[in-house]
């Protein structure tokens, strides 16, 4: 393998999946973020505290989804 070979590992994807992928990363991360934020407020509130519990761990996971799709957007050309 030569040296230039193992530098420029960065793939390219077309300007329209690049642009879905933006979008993408923005509604998971808004919408994670919305849903932790009505999951403490129904946890500390003490309404539904299964349903609080559930929303903040959905909610945590689809943020660390928009955040995943950043680093791989990173990685793409």
């Amino acid at each position: 393998m030569a040296a230039s070979e193992t530098t420029d590992k960065k793939k390219t994807v077309s300007p329209e999946a690049l642009a879905w992928i933006e979008r993408l990363v923005w509604i998971l991360i808004y919408g994670g973020l919305l849903a932790v934020a009505l999951g403490l407020f129904l946890v500390r509130g003490g309404e539904s505290v299964t349903l609080g519990s559930v929303l903040l761990v959905k909610g945590a996971l689809v943020t660390g989804a928009g955040v995943f799709l950043i680093w791989l957007r990173s990685r793409l050309k």
